[in-house]
């Protein structure tokens, strides 16, 4: 990035978020990626003959990937840097696009789906965790949501792609051609990233560490000005002076709780149900009585929402804080599922079950899905950051894919059909929104506005 951006007294705002942006980019091919599925399954159960165990292991592969790909990064980030492993994840995107628009059979698209898996779990993690190293404390916030932002435009660019390839021709082009244009269309967003990640730093505290303190320091300066610099680079030395460098520093008094915080966040995030609409939307929607082209348009209202009110959060998570909002977030998802439940019960398909929908989705964005983001990149302390973020991010992977192969099978199941008609998993999910408003509340500590190394300090009581 240019150096006229910067002023070596003041630092530079917009070169920060410059670089920010690049490496949001991650997070744009993780919402492409990983909502593609989201047009392509109909098609694709139909090409390959799919029934509900295999449609949610072709949906959830992918999210294996994203558990390795998330535990792999985690060891690299701390050992070649943030920066390198984003271009790893850029390659990953990339061999993924072209190997899962060309398969020919079932199993060679399950590989592919799997390897940009591995690409969007490096990213999930690496992505916020980067921008959070190299963000000033007063922005930070802000800057790590800019990442959801771009999870949730990558879902939201990758819904029109699919409902404008799946308007270029009928249901038998779809099932034959369509889904292969809708995977293929991924090799643009990855090239792109794969090309910008060459003009971005590495991250100031990762350098820190490598005893790079020269490059930090140039680093640091075009971000805050020459005084910032100075004295942030003595509060990351100091930092890294207090930490043993391994996972077991955890496992030390006033530390145990962080793991515990960063890994139930992660879980929550996911059995809260998010991806049941990311990733199923439109099947959901063909059940409410549209055709495939209207469900289509309906999911892009979705992402729509989902991208408006990701903009209210980057607004507000530095003003309000991430305790509040992940608290009023958490709670508005829950009456929506109980909503959505009772509707799915008395078997109405009406314009209600559409506003809950959003309604839901619109709390997601305001609150967990940015916010968890935003905590996760900030409670770890600096020489372990990318270990301990990744084991995190696995779990939530993990729940992840959990939720996408368990929900078509709670949907066909004939007994809680019987029971509960289709609201059984929405009222389920919903419990667990209870259980992320308690959490919050009880656990997670207030980070506005203070530095990564104060946030480590209050862990270790100094």
């Amino acid at each position: 990035m240019s150096n006229t951006l910067v002023n070596e007294e003041k630092g530079s705002i917009v070169y920060v978020m410059l670089v920010c942006m690049v490496a949001a980019l991650g997070g744009l091919l993780f919402g492409y990626d990983t909502g593609v599925i989201n047009g392509a399954i109909g098609p694709l159960k139909a090409h390959f003959a799919l029934d509900a165990n295999w449609a949610g292991w072709v949906t959830g592969c992918a999210l294996v990937g994203c558990a390795i790909g998330a535990g792999i990064a985690g060891v690299l980030s701390d050992w070649i840097g943030r920066k390198k492993v984003l271009i790893l994840s850029a390659i990953l995107f990339f061999i993924s696009a072209v190997g899962t628009a060309l398969p020919k059979d079932i199993t060679t698209f399950i590989i592919y789906r799997i390897i940009g898996g591995l690409g969007v779990g490096a990213a999930s993690m690496s992505s916020p965790m980067y921008i959070a190293e190299i963000s000033p404390a007063k922005i930070r916030g802000r800057m790590v949501s800019v990442n959801q932002f771009a999870i949730v435009s990558g879902f939201l660019v990758v819904y029109f792609v699919n409902y404008f390839i799946a308007l270029q021709g009928d249901q038998m082009w779809n099932q034959e051609s369509g889904w292969r244009w809708m995977f293929g269309s991924e090799m643009l967003p990855a090239l792109l990233l794969l090309v910008l990640l060459f003009f971005v730093p590495e991250s100031p505290r990762w350098l820190t560490k490598q005893n790079r303190s020269k490059e930090a320091l140039e680093i640091l300066t075009r971000v805050g000005g020459a005084e910032y610099a100075k004295t942030e680079l003595l509060e990351i030395k100091d930092a890294l002076a207090h930490e043993s460098g391994s996972l077991k520093q955890l496992f030390q008094p006033g530390m145990k709780i962080v793991l515990v915080i960063g890994i139930v966040l992660a879980v929550l995030q996911q059995v809260t149900g998010i991806n049941v609409f990311l990733y199923f939307g439109t099947e959901i929607f063909k059940k409410m009585g549209s055709d495939t082209n209207a469900a289509l348009l309906q999911t892009v209202i979705v992402g729509t929402v989902n991208l408006a009110f990701t903009i209210i959060a980057i607004w507000l998570v530095d003003r309000w804080g991430r305790k509040p909002l992940m608290i009023i977030g958490s709670a508005g998802m829950g009456l929506s599922l109980l909503g959505m439940g009772l509707m799915a019960y008395v078997q109405k398909t009406d314009l209600w079950v559409m506003l809950f929908i959003l309604s839901y989705i619109a709390c997601f964005a305001l609150s967990v899905g940015p916010v968890t983001w935003v905590i996760m990149s900030e409670i770890f302390p600096t020489r372990i950051r990318g270990r301990a973020m990744a084991i995190a991010t696995v779990c939530l992977w993990v729940a992840n894919y959990l939720v996408s192969q368990t929900f078509p099978m709670m949907e066909e199941n004939n007994w809680l059909l019987e029971k509960f008609h289709h609201a059984f998993p929405f009222w389920l999910y919903g419990i667990f929104c209870v259980v992320l408003v308690a959490f919050v509340w009880r656990f997670v500590p207030e980070t506005k506005g203070k530095t990564l190394e104060e946030i480590e300090k209050h862990w270790m009581g100094t």
